[in-house]
Order: C-alpha cells, then structure tokens, then sequence
C-alpha cells in the first residue's frame, strides 16, 4: 500500500484547523489512511501516512487528505466544485506512437504559490500515482514543467533515438538512446520503450524539449521550482480513460494550493478531446441497501447527511439516492462502496459491536471436509503439500505455460483470467485460473533441493462467469507435479487413477494437443462424460521457461464434479 510523508503544519493549513497528533490517529481514518509513525524535523512535525486503499489515488498526497477531512468535518458539504478554464493550447499526438505510447491529456494549472512543503507533495503524487496507480510508469506517467518556459502549440511526437536534449539531473545533452543507459531513471524505466523504432517526446513549437515519457524530463522545462506560477501537467500511457483519472487527481490537487484550472484541447489523428473533464460521475443507490447493510437505524436525511460529508451530490428521488461524485474518483463499482462511504463517514468507532443471539450450533462446511480429506488422501500417497498464492499474473498463467492469451485450451485453462485494475506489484495483478502454473513456479524456486519432489495442492481458482452477481466464481481444484529424471505419463496417471478410486468414481482419459504438454503425452480427463481437469508430461520449453531442469508430470482437476456423500 503507498506510503507517504506529509507535514501536520501544512495539513492543518490545508484544513484551517489545528488538532492534536492524537486526534490525527482519528482523523487519518476518513481518508483511508492510518497514522504509521511521527517525527520530528527541524522543529516540524511530521507523518507518515499509510494509505489502505490503491483505488484512492486522490487520497496520496496532503492535499487529498486534507480535503477529505474537511468533508468529513462538516468544514464544508456536497460536491467539490472546480472551475475550468478554456484555454488557446492545443497538443498534436503522433500517429506514429499507436504502438509505443498513444495516448496524453494535459492541463494547464496557473495562479500558484509553492512552498518546499507544496512541492514536494508535488512530486510525491506525481510519484506514487505513476508507481501504484500506473503500475510502475507502464500504464501512466505524469510530467509537470514550468509553463512560463513552453511555447504552444505542443507536439507529443515519434523520435529518432538519435535526437538529443538535456535530461533532468544533467548538465550535458544525451541522445534518447544515452538517456536510456547513463541516466538513473533510463535505467529503470527504459524496458517500457528500448525495443520501440521510436522514443515518445514532448516538445514546444520552438523544438525544445519538454520530456521523454516515461522515462524524464527536461532540465529546462521539467525543473518546478517555488518561483514557478504557471505548469502544464502532461500524463500519457496506454488507456485513456485511465490517464485521465490521473490527470484529474493530480490538478485538483494543485486546485487546492490555489491554482485556477485550464483546459487543453488534444488532437490525435482520429478525434479530439478536451481535458481535464472533472464533470462528475453519477451512480444511484438504494436507501433499503444502506439501512440493512449497515445495521443502523439511520433516516433518509441521515444517510443523505453523511454521503454529503463524503463529498456526494445527494438527491432522494423515490427510495434511492442518486448521486453524483468527484472525477477524481473511480472506485464506486457497487452499491457496497457507496455503503462503505457511510460508515465513514459515521466512524466505524462510534458503532457499537451487538453479540448476535443464534440457537444455532456451527459446524465445519461439508465441502471444506472433503477438501481436507482429499488432502489427507495426497499425503497418504507420499505427497508433499504447497500452498500459494492465488494472486498471480497473466506471464505466469499463460505466457511462461507456452499459451497465448485469449485462446480457450479446452477451458485448462480459460481463454481469460480475472485482472486487478490496480496491483500493488505487476507480480501480483491476476487472479489464477489454474494451479499448475503455481506448483511449477515451486518447483522453479526448490531447484537445489533433492529429488525426486512429489507435489501437490488444493486450492482456489477464480473463473469469469457473467452470469453472476460479482462476473466471477471460485472453484476448488486439486493439482498435483512430479519431478525427478525418470518421471513419466504414467506415474502421474497411476496416482489419479488411485484418487479416482478411493473417491468412487470411474474416469476415462482422451488423448488431445495442448502447448504447455509434450504432444502425444497429454489427455483430458472425463467423468460421468464432462471434462474434468488434463494430465500430462510438461513441454521442455515451460520448463525451460520456468528455469526446471528436470522432467515433470503433472494433472489438475476439478474437485466439485467428485463430491458425494459419503467420500472416501
């Protein structure tokens, strides 16, 4: 979760109130953030916020903290409102960058002072929303130049790798390519574009260069100093919709320092488009929802009172709330959200715990009891039990398995897996689909461990099924790696068919192509006539893949198919 300094002086300046560092412990929860630790500086107090929600990027930086809590006090209610301004600047986009880094929106933010406090939760939002929210600049990077050095219009264009300027930091001009190798920031950014025929650039009417995303800024432009009055705000990545999220967050944020909004008109080669849009974004929920879920006995008015407090439009129109929200908001998917927003709002501590009154007796899930008892079955057969994570990411479940995304392998796995909007860590970005991926990335990491490894899991998958409330179910599979250099077919097959036997079931096996099998040496499995799960010796280049230099056979199945009463 981003972590961030911000200084209590310049908070409470924000706020127009003062509070002590225990009110603060409170006062961090409306903004989903926790108070991680307190120092002092110089004579200054400050913070170190720990936000608990990647889905609040407006919420990363002093300013959004402290306009959440004047909300959340009552200072002030309702919608935010902010002006923008049209402007006479225009942006051209490339066709050329449609494969390298097609999309920028921009803003211009004028009127401001900046302290060293201001600029640097500047730089931190610039930050920590292009390294979370943007997944380490791969989906969104943000630049933000001194405007009074620009000359409009702006053109976001393809460059030759030769082309030169002089990078943030540095003293000398680089060509783009040098930028890539001498420069701290090429270095670890550069694998976004090196393999492109070209490098993304900013540059002015005058030729000068603004930035080269997603990698650095000019020295010239690039460089916001507490002298500057005027910036233009530059986001670019791959989605739009997603880059302009960012771009309203970061000039909102610079709306609160005092700065007067003004938009850019961008024109890519097939439309234009004019940002920042901060209309607000609506969403409706039912009243009845709230009341029960929250387990309050809260009146319309009530409720309407504590969504305004956390920064809703708020009209009652026939037992529903229809509400309209900030646009540097994403998060409200489900009613569940909006809900989440009122207990906030009425602080979670104010709620008083009741002791539920069930002449009910508990007892373990019967399927869950299966599950065990497979477990027990696995190590009965000289197994090893793992158990890893379910997230994981769309390299692991397809690409290292010799798959292409987007194709159906006869459902082992499906043609597409469920993919967080917003990872911590671009390892950890999917939902798995199947378990093999998981006990080979095991055996990838125990390669100097003794042989033979006898593995095995049970655990969870998450499918998409659009037929459900949530678009996905889970389902509980088994999967099972054998490792060791004489490892065959067959000896994979005789532990399932062991399986199969103590759980009652008669299954056939049916020969089929799958790339991430060695071809002839895999089958599906079937019972009752459904497919239930594959078998078979893994391909040399998933292994090759993963780094396993032994051969390994494998199979994974559905365990719901297997389950009756009474099992084993």
């Amino acid at each position: 979760m981003p972590k961030f300094d911000v200084s209590k002086r310049d908070l409470e300046r924000l706020i127009g109130k003062s509070f002590t560092v225990e009110e603060w412990e409170d006062l961090f929860l409306y903004a989903k953030c926790e108070l991680d630790d307190v120092w002092e500086e110089n004579g200054e107090l400050y913070f170190k916020a720990d936000s608990k929600d990647t889905n609040r990027p407006d919420l990363w930086s002093a300013e959004g903290i402290a306009r959440q809590i004047r909300w959340a006090l009552g200072f002030e209610s309702g919608l935010p409102k902010y002006d923008v301004e049209k402007s006479s600047v225009t942006v051209y986009v490339d066709e050329k960058l449609k494969n390298i880094r097609p999309y920028g929106v921009y803003a211009i933010v004028e009127g401001l002072s900046l302290d060293e406090e201001a600029l640097k939760q500047m730089i931190n939002l610039q930050e920590k929303v292009a390294l979370t929210f943007g997944r380490r600049r791969r989906e969104v990077a943000i630049g933000i130049f001194d405007f009074d050095k620009v000359k409009p219009p702006i053109y976001y264009r393809a460059a030759e790798k030769s082309e030169k300027f002089v990078p943030l930091g540095f003293e000398e001009e680089l060509t783009l390519e040098e930028i890539l190798e001498r420069h701290e920031k090429g270095r670890e950014y550069g694998h976004l574009i090196k393999d492109k025929p070209y490098y993304p650039l900013l540059v002015d009417s005058e030729g000068k260069v603004l930035s080269m995303p997603p990698i650095i800024n000019s020295e010239i432009t690039g460089r916001v100093t507490t002298e500057t009055r005027r910036v233009f705000v530059d986001v670019t990545g791959w989605d739009l919709k997603k880059i302009m999220l960012a771009l309203n967050v970061v000039v909102t944020a610079l709306a609160e320092r005092g700065g007067k909004i003004k938009s850019v008109k961008v024109v890519y080669p097939d439309f234009e488009v004019e940002t920042p849009d901060l209309a607000p974004k609506e969403f409706e929920v039912e009243l009845d929802y709230i009341k029960r879920l929250t387990g309050l006995e809260l009146s319309d008015e009530e409720i309407k009172g504590l969504l305004e407090r956390m920064m809703y439009d708020v009209k009652l129109v026939d037992g529903k709330a229809k509400l309209l929200y900030p646009a540097f908001r994403d998060d409200i998917m489900h009613a569940r959200d909006v809900l989440e927003d009122v207990l906030i709002a009425y602080g979670y501590n104010e709620i008083e715990p009741e002791e539920p009154k069930l002449a009910v007796q508990g007892r373990g899930d019967k399927f869950v009891e299966f599950e065990d008892a497979v477990r027990e079955l696995m190590v009965g057969f000289g197994l090893q039990e793992v158990m890893t994570f379910n997230l994981t990411n769309r390299e692991a479940q397809y690409e290292k398995m010799n798959l292409e995304y987007g194709r159906d392998y006869f459902n082992n796995p499906p043609a597409e897996l469920v993919e967080i909007e917003n990872p911590i860590s671009p390892k950890w970005s999917a939902l798995r689909v199947w378990l093999t991926p998981s006990l080979l990335d095991f055996l990838s990491q125990n390669t100097h461990e003794e042989y033979p490894q006898r593995i095995f899991e049970v655990g969870k998958v998450t499918l998409i099924d659009e037929s459900r409330e949530t678009k996905t179910v889970s389902e509980s599979k088994l999967a099972v790696a054998l490792a060791h250099p004489r490892v065959t077919f067959t000896e994979a097959k005789e532990i399932l068919e062991s399986v199969m036997r103590h759980l009652g079931f008669k299954y056939g096996l049916e020969e089929i192509e799958h790339p991430s099998f060695i071809p002839g040496r895999a089958g599906r499995i079937i019972v009752d006539g459904k497919e239930i799960g594959i078998i078979g010796e893994i391909h040399p280049a998933v292994l090759e893949n993963w780094g396993i230099e032994m051969p390994v056979a494998a199979f994974e199945l559905f365990l719901w198919p297997l389950y009756r009463e009474p099992y084993l």
